[in-house]
């Protein structure tokens, strides 16, 4: 948002002297108290101050925001003062309604805000003599200032009132080309967003791209505004996709999204190009067009590669994984994830560790290789201990202890199924210590007695092969 410097205001005698009075006497003093402040005021400018009018000494005894009033009336601004007086009634109703909610009210009445009361005086007078004269674009300077002088959060509803003046004014404007009523196209858009309607934003960022295709305007940071145009119907397209895959209306979301691509290209911006590509992957993704959605993360992959920007390669790496998991190809899908975890460490990347370490462990849990699904686990639980994220950390620690069961249950299989005496040692170990049981070597020993058995088994077969025929009736 643009900022602007302290305004050089020259003030008036009247003007100084009300200043001078902040800040203002409360409104609950006793009458009998104002009376006697009333007349030391009134000895004082005597005393001190001859030649004062009364308008001056009124000045002097009223609060700063009574006598701007009063100066925007005796100077004949009769429509900047109507816009002032219903902004502090505006401002009034909003502190009242924040008492019944039982909100504790931040903001500093406008009594104590001189400065923007001089603002106000400033720009809406200016603006007023502006508009008696027909300089319709010095009415959307003056407003777009007070615009842009509140931009605190608490100050919003001051700044959308003016971006809707200039979208009023901008109208008028005609001799420009359009480039005053593309800015406020531009301004309502983010007024609509930023109050979660979607839908009218992206009206009125439509209107924006409208006016601004085939031309060469920049804004005062030297962006050129087909270039914001697009970026702004970019993210408010994305956001109305969500709405439609929240609600599972897959078909409009990936209409809106290929909307979106196609607004990208004609920015001729590729990192904006592989983005949409990425969201339009993704909404392919979750209607379960498998092939599709490997298309277009394909497309983000190969412009992350040109851009040289890792972060984004991740991210399509990532996705593909999870295409290629959802069809069943999941050996290409571990691939894939492990190039994810390297370009995760070599830019410190923490969470994209956990997430890739984590359908790692999933993939290897359910193709039966535990040992594996725990490696991977314990190192997205590792992670986030070092993090020191507590919802991520209880969801990792879920995850590797599942998985340490699993590995714990096919160790306890091979002691049952092992029948020999170091089986049967590890099982009543770990019955009396309930403590961990190294895999390898009961599966070891189980596989040593195991082949041990069988070796005495076939040789007792061979010495009964190798008995006479007369021996083996005797014996019978």
């Amino acid at each position: 948002m643009t900022t602007f410097p302290p305004l050089p205001m020259t003030r008036t005698r009247l003007t100084i002297l009300a200043r001078q009075k902040l800040p203002c006497s409360k409104g609950t003093i006793p009458r009998s108290q104002m009376i006697k402040e009333k007349d030391d005021i009134d000895r004082y400018l005597e005393k001190n101050f001859k030649g004062l009018s009364k308008e001056e000494v009124a000045a002097y005894r009223n609060s700063y925001k009574k006598s701007i009033c009063v100066d925007m009336l005796r100077d004949g601004y009769h429509k900047s003062f109507a816009e002032l007086f219903g902004l502090i009634e505006q401002w009034d109703s909003l502190r009242d309604a924040a008492r019944l909610k039982a909100i504790f009210w931040l903001q500093k009445p406008l009594e104590e805000r001189p400065d923007t009361l001089d603002h106000f005086y400033h720009y809406l007078t200016r603006a007023e003599t502006a508009e008696r004269e027909g300089y319709f674009e010095e009415v959307y300077n003056s407003f777009y200032a007070l615009a842009c002088y509140f931009s605190d959060p608490e100050d919003k509803w001051v700044r959308n009132h003016f971006y809707e003046r200039c979208f009023k004014i901008a109208q008028l404007i005609k001799y420009d080309g359009g480039k005053k009523e593309a800015e406020s196209e531009s301004h309502m858009g983010l007024l609509y967003e930023e109050d979660g309607q979607l839908q009218e934003a992206a009206e009125h960022y439509e209107a924006f791209h409208h006016l601004t295709q085939g031309r060469i305007w920049k804004d005062q940071d030297g962006h050129f505004l087909n270039l914001v145009a697009c970026e702004n119907l970019l993210r408010i397209y994305r956001l109305l996709a969500d709405k439609m895959l929240e609600n599972e209306d897959y078909k409009q979301a990936i209409k809106i999204l290929r909307k979106a691509c196609e607004i990208a290209k004609e920015g001729n911006d590729r990192t904006m190009e592989g983005e949409a590509s990425y969201y339009l992957g993704l909404a392919h993704l979750s209607a379960g067009d498998y092939d599709i959605a490997l298309n277009d993360l394909n497309n983000f992959s190969q412009i992350s590669i040109e851009q040289d920007d890792d972060l984004s390669l991740g991210k399509a790496y990532e996705a593909i994984a999870r295409v290629l998991q959802c069809k069943g190809e999941t050996t290409e899908a571990i691939k894939y994830l492990e190039k994810v975890v390297k370009i995760a460490r070599n830019n410190f990347l923490s969470l994209d560790i956990v997430r890739a370490s984590t359908m790692l462990g999933d993939i290897y849990n359910k193709k039966g290789k535990y040992n594996k699904a725990s490696k991977f686990f314990e190192q997205a639980f590792d992670t986030t201990v070092k993090l020191m994220n507590v919802s991520l950390m209880d969801e990792t620690k879920v995850h590797y202890g599942i998985a340490k069961a699993h590995q714990m249950m096919m160790t306890m299989n091979s002691c049952i199924e092992s029948d020999n005496i170091h089986g049967l040692d590890g099982l009543l170990s770990w019955k009396e210590h309930r403590s961990h049981m190294e895999v390898d070597s009961v599966e070891g020993e189980s596989r040593r007695s195991t082949r041990t058995s069988m070796a005495q088994s076939s040789t007792e077969n061979l010495d009964v092969a190798s008995v006479p025929d007369d021996e083996n009736k005797t014996e019978m």
